[in-house]
């Protein structure tokens, strides 16, 4: 599918107080109320002109991401533009079926009278807040406002402050391309946020960490508002010995060093047996060498930490256990290099916390009863991958263990996947979109029931 839109005239960014932001909330929910967002017409004309955001600003959107993250070409066609491209094209291309009202059987009734029929109907929430992180500043911006908008509602989108050249692109292009009245951005820190939580909304969509994620919650339940929480969590891989060791460390070294480790669903640490260890780590040595050469920080193809906070937090996790390769950093330039941790426990510091760098620890196990009791004395995780041939090993680690998203193979592929609901479970976050999932996230599925006149009532 391709389009040309004419943008709607340029809007300038500038700084709001908190009379502001509730002005433009109360703006919001006007335009709501006014039915203007309703009609499927609308809904669509929105994703096109989302879309055209996106195609017609190719280079400008990599250049912001190489301002903010050092974010190669190659990974920000593909995750921040081409990913979310494909997601509006489906939604485009199955969003009136998905609205369309289900109908129950009349068997469904028995006991009402006669010719009584019964549904469920989307109806859109009202005025959405989506807050975004600084990873993937574009992708996670306007993936979930084109949910949003699809479902019917209005947005205000609040970027991060941490990739302020994203954050201020997305200031500059939204209300050029989507509707003013229905769609504004919010750019700023801590304050406006706060300001932003302050008001009534009804949903809130955050990604992000844990600690705001609760922020977050807190201040929805003083309007009862709901919240869709996309945080995230040590995502854990196993590796069974029957598994392919070159094409797993290629696969590996691919999803974890992408975006230098700064993935929510980034495999966190490795758990696999001795002899599988080390043959990993041969492996993912020359995978890495094969991915960004002898020498990474040289490689337009690997990215930076976003600022030296990260930089510093995720340098001061390199003790833990033996380096096989990488472990180099620079702070003047917020290199950290593709690195591979050896005889790990999981009590180093390196497994205390999400990772989001490019590290990567390897914990020994003695197989796969060890590997998910490990999993399960720990947090729920945003993904859990394995490597296996073993259909027995693959059902285990589906029924006996919790996650967001499990995934053999491929890490991180299922977020190709539209109609695959994205979201975690417990300390990974609640709530899932993508696809139909986001119009079920951002709308009141409506029971509705009809029960002719004239008839006597059931007793």
């Amino acid at each position: 599918m391709t389009t040309s839109v004419t943008p709607h005239a340029p809007t300038e960014a500038a700084t709001l107080t908190e009379e502001d932001i509730a002005a433009l909330v109360t703006r919001l929910r006007a335009t709501f109320a006014t039915g203007r967002t309703r009609p499927l017409a609308w809904r669509e004309e929105q994703l096109t002109r989302l879309r055209a955001l996106f195609t017609e600003n190719r280079e400008a959107i990599a250049d912001a991401l190489y301002s903010d993250l050092r974010k190669p070409r190659p990974e920000a066609n593909g995750a921040e533009i081409d990913l979310p491209v494909q997601e509006i094209d489906h939604t485009l291309a199955h969003l009136a079926q998905w609205l369309a009202p289900r109908h129950l059987d009349p068997k469904a009734l028995a006991g009402l009278p006669e010719g009584s029929t019964a549904g469920t109907q989307y109806e859109p929430l009202g005025t959405v807040l989506v807050i975004a992180p600084w990873n993937y500043p574009v992708q996670l911006s306007l993936v979930p406002v084109a949910g949003a908008l699809a479902a019917g509602n209005t947005v205000i989108l609040k970027p991060s402050e941490l990739a302020p050249a994203t954050s201020a692109l997305m200031a500059r292009l939204v209300p050029r391309y989507l509707d003013p009245e229905a769609v504004a951005v919010v750019e700023g820190g801590v304050p406006e946020t706060t300001a932003l939580l302050a008001q009534r909304f009804d949903h809130i969509f955050y990604t992000g960490n844990g600690t705001v994620g609760r922020i977050v919650m807190r201040a929805a339940a003083e309007h009862l508002t709901p919240v869709t929480l996309e945080l995230g969590g040590k995502s854990p891989v196993f590796v069974d010995r029957d598994a392919d060791i070159t094409t797993v460390a290629r696969r590996l070294a691919d999803a974890k060093f992408r975006n230098a480790g700064q993935t929510c669903v980034a495999p966190d640490y490795v758990l696999t047996d001795p002899a599988t260890a080390r043959a990993l780590e041969v492996a993912l040595a020359e995978a890495v060498e094969g991915m960004f050469g002898p020498d990474p920080q040289a490689s337009e193809a690997y990215g930076r930490m976003v600022n030296e906070r990260h930089f510093d937090r995720v340098s001061a996790l390199l003790g833990s256990g033996t380096t096989v390769f990488g472990g180099r950093t620079d702070r003047d330039d917020l290199y950290i290099a593709p690195t591979v941790l050896a005889g790990v426990r999981g009590d180093d510091p390196v497994m205390g916390e999400e990772i989001f760098g490019p590290v990567l620890p390897l914990v020994e196990v003695a197989g796969l009863d060890e590997a998910i009791a490990f999993i399960n004395d720990r947090d729920k995780p945003l993904a859990l991958y394995g490597f296996t041939e073993n259909e027995t090993t693959r059902r285990r680690l589906a029924a006996e263990t919790s996650s967001g998203g499990l995934g053999f193979g491929l890490p991180m592929a299922h977020l190709r996947v539209p109609e695959l609901p994205f979201g975690g479970v417990g300390e990974s976050g609640m709530g899932s979109y993508h696809g139909p999932h986001s119009i079920a996230a951002f709308s009141h599925r409506r029971a509705r029931l009809d029960v002719p006149l004239g008839q006597a009532s059931p007793r």
